[in-house]
């Protein structure tokens, strides 16, 4: 099984920063990719941002774009999104996932977090 912690969420005002991370652990033979996903109350679930951990190929949502940076430590497993000039809409719930696999033969899985609270409000 494959556990993702995620730290960093917390209150800013609009315009400011914060920097969340997902650190990966459990029987992992190899990660694929790490992304994150929001969910607003009332809203859907919705992609954010994906990172491959191998070759760093990056992709996000037209919301984020120019905003939010995901960025990975292969070493630590861990992956990282520093989220600048946020907004009100930005609030949510954010959820690290993760597509590993547990073992040389077995397919790859889909992992989560179980959340970090970003909330955004003057």
């Amino acid at each position: 099984q494959v556990q993702l912690v995620e730290s960093g969420g917390g209150l800013v005002q609009p315009g400011g920063s914060l920097r969340l991370s997902c650190a990966a652990s459990g029987s992992i033979f190899n990660i694929y990719s790490m992304g994150w996903f929001r969910q607003a109350p009332g809203k859907e679930h919705e992609f954010v941002a994906r990172i491959t951990l191998s070759g760093g190929i990056t992709y996000y949502a037209d919301s984020v774009k120019g905003r939010f940076t995901i960025s990975r430590d292969n070493a630590k497993k861990t992956t990282y999104l520093q989220m600048n000039y946020l907004k009100p809409e930005d609030t949510a719930v954010y959820y690290c996932n993760a597509v590993a696999s547990t073992s040389v033969v077995g397919p790859p899985n889909n992992s989560w977090g179980q959340g970090t609270q970003v909330t955004v409000s003057s």
